[in-house]
């Protein structure tokens, strides 16, 4: 008789493109959100947490393919009913989307301009890569209805508070400016203006779109003839004349020493153009409004170079930049870059209403703050743990468990080392493991002395690592207390280590 097969084990591995997060990273990032959402309270915008899942008709930006709707998010059908096949539903894969949802579900319940934020994790079924995972954590902030850019001021003014408030120092970042009018004066300054010339404006969008990764030169040949790579391949440009191309050149490399002096030039730029001159004014209007309110430029300042979005924008766009040097992987440094942008968006809800309805907004890559803050040293590298109090003797445990009743009415996070007692060693390994910055011990012994020992984790680790043997003898990093006096003598502790 044959054996049964033996079912394989599934492999304990996340799958790819995912990650797991554990206590600091995710204490950070609670930390993180809770801030920014504080800033995003305190200019009057209410919380929002809609459904993790949208259909795919919702979601608007993708369509189905011949089998299912696969491109870009995570997608499945619901089961049929009766002759009626069922809705393709999706993660969402990003708020904005589902604002849409909700606000032309919504409209004659909320009002209007309607103000919210939401923070959340989203998902993406593209090809994941380095620091580029298939889920990760937004955080947004839109105004719908408010058709004024002074609502497009109050967004780079609440940004530029939300990175101060979770520790970008001034002069660490800039917001930076820039409005989708304004190029599309360029464009029709240019001779771009026009549905026969719609396939050339494409290519002049994501031209420009790419002129961080190709700088000025690579984006010049795009929109000439083309550019091939350094792999040999070729990619067609748009055919501008030199004189076109000057233009559309002009426009991106417009930024002066001051505002006023790049508004000036901006003007020269789109002159004959309506659109455009509406654009330029609209960056004029939102540097006097942030200046009235003390958002100067070195907080705050008009960049034409700001191209990113710009085919996707309607009106203002904005993105805050981080100024300060990094080195990456091969100790090389570089500038970090962007942490956030945003901007007017005025068909959101277009496609559920068929009316215009403008908006605007912002999203804070909350993971590449994160980050920002790591490389500049203001983030801990490990959490705090918490205290731990040891089992001397496995009978006396609701005695342990007192005592760590009476540390957290105290407002001090600890815990009673539940494994097996039997080996103390392995209790030490398990405080250490865990970060704890101090240890109590109370045996038969100091039970009946009204006594506990203390043991500084902390200070037993610095001293390991660079105390000499006289040292030790000066600096007890154990010793005992009377039992009243645990309170105290682990929250001094902890006030000198925090």
């Amino acid at each position: 008789m044959a054996k049964p097969k033996k079912t394989p084990r599934p492999k304990a591995q996340t799958p790819k493109g995912f990650r797991d997060y554990f206590g600091t990273e995710v204490t950070h990032r609670a930390e993180m959100l809770s801030k920014i959402a504080a800033v995003y309270h305190r200019y009057g915008f209410d919380a929002l947490e809609s459904s993790g899942v949208e259909t795919v008709e919702a979601l608007g930006k993708f369509l189905p393919d011949v089998d299912r709707p696969n491109e870009g998010v995570f997608a499945w059908q619901e089961d049929s009913e009766g002759d009626k096949p069922g809705d393709w539903l999706a993660l969402r894969y990003d708020l904005t989307a589902p604002l849409a949802r909700v606000y032309a579900q919504h409209r004659n319940d909320l009002p209007m301009p309607y103000r919210r934020y939401a923070m959340g994790p989203v998902w993406r079924n593209e090809k994941p890569g380095p620091g580029r995972f298939r889920q990760f954590y937004q955080c947004d902030a839109d105004t719908v209805g408010a058709p004024s850019v002074a609502a497009d001021a109050e967004i780079c003014a609440m940004l530029a508070d939300c990175l101060e408030e979770v520790g970008i120092a001034r002069g660490d970042y800039v917001v930076r400016v820039n409005n989708r009018k304004v190029l599309n004066g360029v464009l029709e300054v240019a001779g771009l203006a026009g549905d026969d010339k719609d396939t050339e404006r494409g290519i002049v969008l994501r031209a420009i779109d790419k002129l961080d990764r190709l700088g000025p030169e690579g984006v010049r040949a795009l929109l000439g003839e083309g550019r091939k790579d350094d792999s040999g391949d070729f990619t067609k440009g748009a055919g501008l004349e030199d004189a076109q191309a000057d233009v559309v050149m002009g426009f991106m490399q417009a930024k002066r020493d001051s505002g006023a002096e790049t508004v000036a030039r901006l003007r020269e730029l789109v002159a004959g153009s309506d659109v455009g001159v509406q654009g330029v004014d609209e960056l004029e209007l939102i540097s006097d409004l942030l200046a009235a309110g003390g958002y100067g430029p070195d907080r705050v300042e008009i960049d034409p170079s700001v191209v990113r979005g710009l085919g996707y924008y309607t009106g203002p766009v904005f993105e805050a930049e981080l100024t300060f040097e990094i080195k990456d992987e091969k100790g090389r440094a570089r500038n970090f870059g962007s942490v956030a942008g945003g901007g007017r968006y005025d068909d959101l809800v277009k496609r559920f209403t068929g009316q215009e309805v403008p908006a605007t907004g912002v999203s804070i890559g909350v993971d590449r703050l994160l980050a920002a803050l790591a490389a500049k040293g203001r983030l801990a590298s490990e959490a705090t743990g918490p205290v731990v109090v040891t089992v001397m003797d496995r009978d006396r445990m609701a005695d342990y468990q007192a005592m760590v009743a009476e540390l957290r009415q105290a407002g001090i996070r600890a815990e009673v080392y539940l494994g097996n007692p039997k080996n103390f060693g392995n209790q030490m390994k398990y405080a250490d493991k865990r970060q704890s910055p101090v240890v109590v011990i109370e045996g038969g012994d100091e039970q009946d002395r009204g006594v506990v020992q203390i043991k500084d984790m902390v200070l037993g680790a610095q001293m390991a690592q660079d105390a000499s043997h006289d040292e030790w003898k000066e600096r007890k990093n154990q010793y005992e207390v009377k039992r009243s006096d645990l309170i105290k003598a682990v929250r001094d502790i902890l006030d000198r280590t925090s």
